[in-house]
């Protein structure tokens, strides 16, 4: 099973981190793979969302989410529910000197001919929780203009 996970500390309250998380539509700011990303229906847990990410040679591949956790100023978690690779992912915050600790998980369960993929989903999957210097760029910078 592909599994990935990173964390990096942002200088800023956990309650700040925690709310531009959970606002899942900020995601295409720091995650670079995603092509674009929609709440389609409810809010907080269960809430889903249509998210497009870039697939082989750019083209748009549906992985839509739903959140399965919200636990606020600690944790988010989401599951993939469309597509051909279904990951499951979380943020896992916790003080630190100077601010918050972010840690991003993610997992994917892949059975019979998906495991011939699995060397690819691991790279994307390690690119994804690698981005985390981008969220902390994006968050600082809202951080430090007021928002």
């Amino acid at each position: 099973m592909p599994r990935a996970n990173s964390d990096i500390v942002i200088k800023c309250p956990r309650e700040e981190v925690f709310a531009f998380l959970a606002d899942v539509e900020n995601d295409p700011q720091w995650r670079s793979g995603v092509l674009d990303l929609k709440r389609v229906s409810g809010s907080g847990v269960g809430a889903r969302y249509a998210q497009g990410v870039k697939g082989p040679g750019g083209r748009r591949i549906p992985a839509d989410i739903e959140i399965t956790e919200l636990t606020p100023g600690e944790a988010i978690a989401f599951q993939t529910v469309t597509g051909p690779v279904r990951p499951r992912g979380r943020y896992v915050l916790a003080a630190a000197e100077g601010g918050t600790r972010v840690r991003f998980e993610l997992e994917a369960d892949l059975n019979g001919v998906k495991r011939l993929i699995a060397p690819i989903v691991q790279k994307t999957m390690n690119n994804e929780v690698g981005q985390l210097d981008s969220l902390k760029r994006v968050i600082e910078q809202r951080s430090a203009a007021g928002h």
